[in-house]
């Protein structure tokens, strides 16, 4: 399969990369919940709102979000963090307040969610 990741750096694209009117896809890690796996802390689409894993979690779901979509730009989905990430340059960049809500809610435990984190979570990363 070609990859499908868009590398211009056009303000065009970068307008595309993130959509503030969209709203997160829920309130945690959309395989994740489908497959009955847990996650470390969760990322969110800037185009399309899609909340997914990041990478200190087993499986990883928002950069494969990235690598199936093209969209390159995510932000935390973590409560009190306001930063985003650019895939393709693999840095940190500006970003603008999205739709609510910012975060997952803050009762929400870390790795979560709390019933499915296994008691050794800490050897998976």
């Amino acid at each position: 399969m070609a990859d499908q990741r868009d590398t211009s750096t056009s303000s065009d694209a970068d307008t595309q990369a993130i959509n503030p009117s969209v709203p997160p896809s829920g309130p945690g890690c959309v395989e994740c919940d489908e497959s009955g796996s847990w996650w470390v802390h969760l990322r969110r689409c800037a185009a399309c709102g899609h909340v997914g894993c990041c990478d200190s979690s087993p499986n990883k779901h928002a950069t494969a979000h990235y690598r199936e979509t093209g969209h390159p730009v995510i932000a935390s989905y973590e409560p009190g963090e306001d930063w985003f990430y650019d895939y393709r340059t693999e840095e940190l960049t500006e970003g603008v307040p999205l739709a609510p809500p910012e975060s997952h809610p803050e009762d929400q435990s870390v790795p979560g969610p709390a019933d499915r984190v296994p008691p050794n979570w800490r050897d998976y990363l």
